[in-house]
Parts: C-alpha cells; structure tokens; sequence
C-alpha cells in the first residue's frame, strides 16, 4: 500500500514537472530539438503536456527563423518529423529539426486559431491559446520605466496580497512580486509592488515596471512583446484579489 501511494505521489509529480517544462519552453519560445521531443513522446505525461500545443517547425534548431506552418502537435517521428493539424484541418507530416512552441502573444492568428480549436473542442493541458495576453501598447516613451495600470488595488492587509501573490505562482522579494522572463536570451524581472510595511497594515498595490540582471530600470519602449505580456498577466493576476465595491458595502 505505502509503495502504491508513493508510486501515484511519483506520477503526479512527474506530470506537474512536465507541464511546467513545456510552459517554460512557450514562454521562452525556445527551439526543442526533434531528437528531444522523440524521447519524451511516449511518455503519457510528456505527451499530455505537449499534444495540441501550437507549434512551428523548425528546418535547423540553431536558426529559428527558418519557421513553417503552425499547426496542432499530434504526433512525433524521427523519421517522418513532426505530427500537425494544419489550420485546414488537414493531418500531415512535417520534416523538422525542431520545433518552436510560441509565446501566444505572437502569433498573428491567434483569434483563428482559437476558434479553430473550440470547433474541434480541443483543450491544451498547457494553457497557450486561451493564456491571458497583454499586447504592448503604442505611444510608450523612452524615458518611462513603469505603469499604473494595475495601482491602486485594495487590499486589507499586506499578508492579503502578497499571498495573492505567491499562490499565483509569484516571488515576492523587496516588497514586489517578481517575474524572470528570458526573450531573445537576454533576462529581465517585471516588478509589481506590493508593499514593505507591517503584513497586517492596509496595503494598495503600485506600478509595474521592468529590471534588467543589475537591477537597472528598462525604459518601456525596450520591453519585448513576451516580457510585456508575462509582466502583465502577473500583475492583473494580483491585482484581481483586490478589495471589491461588494465586499465594502
């Protein structure tokens, strides 16, 4: 019995690991070699986690801009390459180095391809077409380096928010919620203060703004889609748990 439990306990760690593996590959938008993906395919975890993601071809994984057709990941080969439904509903095999799982934010399709899988009823065990996206806006100036948008959330006490915070999936270091994001492998920290006072004192939420790996502010017009977007969702994710006109009244 005891080594039943630990096998099951095993399982489920096993299969959280990959969903966050595979994430982390959208996230960054990393090129996952064939070979990689051969290895991993038939495993049942692995394959849960990657089937139905929309993925991009690669013909050389050190050249991600030699991209194909996206289409729904169904199957792996070594030989015959990568396994896609194509937004024509068609099944084909695609010769491939690697393969590129994008950031959402990315694609320029997105709106068909959402309504291409919710015709096919097709959910993805790693959110990627329905994850919430923040576009980065026009008219941004160089000499900014955050944004209000999300200021100003209500929170009873600091304890509130910044367990909002962590159970969202967020590091809260020096009084922010932190978020490393790698895009064209350079790292940046979006920020989302919180507060640094008594944990239960009153506490509103602050600016969102974006750290290089010194620590230095980044000027919003160096922001990338992905890392805007990331930064973003992290701090509408928080900002969601605030107080409420309902819960005053």
């Amino acid at each position: 019995m005891v080594q039943l439990r630990q096998t099951v306990e095993w399982l489920a760690r096993h299969e959280a690991s990959c969903l966050v593996q595979v994430e982390t590959w959208m996230v960054r938008s990393l090129p996952v070699p064939l070979g990689v993906l051969a290895e991993v395919w038939p495993d049942e975890s692995w394959q849960r986690a990657l089937r139905d993601l929309v993925v991009r071809p690669l013909a050389s994984a050190a050249d991600p801009s030699s991209t194909g057709e996206v289409g729904l990941l169904r199957a792996v080969d070594r030989e015959k390459g990568i396994g896609l439904v194509t937004l024509d509903g068609d099944t084909v095999f695609v010769p491939a180095r690697a393969v590129v799982v994008p950031h959402p934010v990315l694609l320029a399709d997105l709106d068909e391809l959402r309504e291409f899988v919710a015709d096919l009823q097709v959910e993805q065990a790693v959110s990627q077409l329905f994850r919430e996206i923040a576009p980065r806006p026009a008219g941004l100036r160089a000499r900014d380096t955050s944004v209000s948008d999300w200021a100003n959330g209500e929170f009873a006490q600091l304890r509130h928010l910044t367990g909002r915070a962590t159970s969202q999936g967020y590091a809260v270091r020096g009084g922010y919620a932190c978020l490393r994001i790698w895009e064209d492998g350079h790292a940046l920290d979006a920020r989302y203060w919180l507060g640094s006072d008594d944990p239960e004192s009153p506490a509103w939420t602050g600016e969102l703004g974006w750290v290089d790996e010194q620590s230095r502010p980044v000027p919003l017009t160096g922001i990338g889609p992905v890392a805007w977007s990331e930064g973003a969702r992290m701090a509408a994710r928080i900002h969601a748990g605030r107080k409420t006109d309902d819960e005053d009244a």
